[in-house]
């Protein structure tokens, strides 16, 4: 009678070779996307597959192999600048000081953020509307998803409802992502002044949001020389 053995979960020595595989092509997609975003940044939004093959130095078909289409590409590329924007707004919406200064820390962190590689994202925005595929849907998710975790902590610090925090977190997502195109597109103000009148406006909802709940945040915000609405208060110009 033969014997019979038993296959041992993982012990097939091309379960190792498949882990690997997969790490390999994992590495080597995240090599192409920051390809992908030297092409933009030095061709401009309009870069095409190919200049994005170029700066990888692969052919258009080895491209292919990484990533199902044209679309798929620019879905990593806005997955990838997601990633940079909550790389630095997540720590300043976390820092210490009041919630005004924190307000502030974050739309300077998004502002600047974005404006290190214009191109990449005027050209995810472009296609957001011109494809079927929003290749920052992945991206607005994450933002919204965390932005949704700190604006409920908040919140519920402060004892005041926090249901709304999700919504709230999409529109302020939105808000970002028309403000960040207008700015980018027309380049009519600096980016301190841009901050502040985002700021003052992200501000002033949370600080009524809060007042209407019995919260006065007032005394916790400072006196900013950038912000347009306290210049007013103060008789002055913005």
């Amino acid at each position: 009678m033969p014997l019979v053995t038993r296959k041992v979960k993982g012990s097939d020595p091309r379960d190792g070779r498949s882990t690997r595989w997969s790490a390999h092509r994992e590495a080597r997609r995240d090599e192409l996307v920051l390809a992908a975003v030297a092409a933009i940044d030095a061709h401009g939004p309009q870069a095409g597959v190919g200049e994005i093959a170029a700066a990888a130095g692969v052919s258009k078909p080895v491209l292919y192999r990484y990533f199902a289409d044209k679309a798929d590409l620019h879905a990593a590329v806005g997955t990838w600048g997601a990633g940079v924007v909550m790389e630095r707004l997540l720590p300043a919406l976390l820092s210490e000081g009041t919630v005004r200064e924190r307000v502030d820390l974050g739309c300077e962190a998004y502002l600047a953020a974005i404006e290190e590689h214009p191109n990449v994202f005027l050209l995810l925005v472009a296609h957001r509307v011109e494809s079927d595929a929003d290749p920052l849907a992945d991206g607005k998710a994450a933002i919204a998803a965390a932005m949704a975790r700190v604006l409920g902590d908040t919140l519920r610090e402060l004892g005041v409802d926090a249901a709304g925090a999700e919504p709230w977190a999409h529109g302020l997502v939105g808000l970002g992502l028309s403000t960040g195109e207008w700015w980018l597109t027309r380049r009519t103000m600096s980016r301190a002044a841009v901050r502040g009148y985002l700021a003052a406006f992200v501000w002033h909802a949370f600080e009524g949001l809060a007042r209407e709940y019995g919260v006065d945040l007032t005394d916790s915000a400072p006196d900013d020389p950038d912000d347009p609405d306290r210049a007013d208060e103060r008789g002055g110009t913005p």
